[in-house]
């Protein structure tokens, strides 16, 4: 399975340098406090992954791939932990930027807020993994981005709707007191969600005919 994690790497190894001269960009930005490098980055991540699979279906990785033994369930464990390898990382990396910018700006470091900004960068990207994943290996990438398109709407259209009739703004406050345990709730959602999409994808890999 290392060899398949090292493989969806060594497709994204034509993106470094774009990915370093973005990198540049977002941080001279970030001094001018015209952007905020938490989300952005760590989400590049995930659609340049995206990629990956693009790259799979024109060189007709998944007939080879289903040839090997436990193939199926190690392509799929390997995409998912490429994915989550490379946005921890850019976490990281996130991170560490974020304290010198805040330091050089402020002389002072929010060390509070800047974890929550991190935790929901990577709460909000494991959740476009989790979606997209399982949706990619049913319908293909660009099918996949048009499904989502359309939950994404379809959602903001129920939500728009039901927001008329249902008060949020009430169930919101009696939920204030779940603020205290957020450190802990997120943590635990993103690995029974990342886990729930991993699993949907296995199956859904592999009663796949190619």
């Amino acid at each position: 399975m290392l060899g398949l994690i090292k493989k969806d790497f060594l497709m994204l190894k034509g993106n470094f340098k774009t990915w370093l001269i973005l990198l540049f960009v977002y941080i001279v930005m970030a001094f001018q406090e015209s952007m905020s490098l938490t989300f952005l980055l760590p989400f590049m991540c995930v659609v340049t992954m995206l990629s990956t699979f693009s790259y799979d279906s024109y060189n007709k990785w998944d007939a080879y791939v289903c040839s090997l033994p436990d193939g199926r369930k190690n392509s799929v464990r390997a995409k998912y932990i490429a994915t989550l390898l490379l946005v921890f990382v850019t976490v990281l990396i996130t991170t560490i930027l974020t304290i010198i910018i805040s330091y050089y700006r402020t002389n002072t470091v929010n060390l509070s807020s800047i974890g929550e900004s991190i935790f929901g960068a990577i709460f909000a990207t494991t959740l476009l993994q989790s979606i997209m994943y399982p949706a990619i290996y049913k319908y293909g990438v660009e099918k996949a981005r048009i499904t989502i398109f359309i939950v994404i709407f379809g959602t903001a259209l129920v939500g728009g709707v039901l927001s008329k009739y249902i008060d949020f703004e009430f169930i919101i406050q009696r939920l204030v007191f779940l603020e205290k345990y957020i450190m802990i709730i997120i943590p635990v959602v993103i690995v029974v969600m990342v886990y729930i999409s991993y699993r949907i994808s296995e199956a859904i890999y592999k009663r796949k005919e190619y």
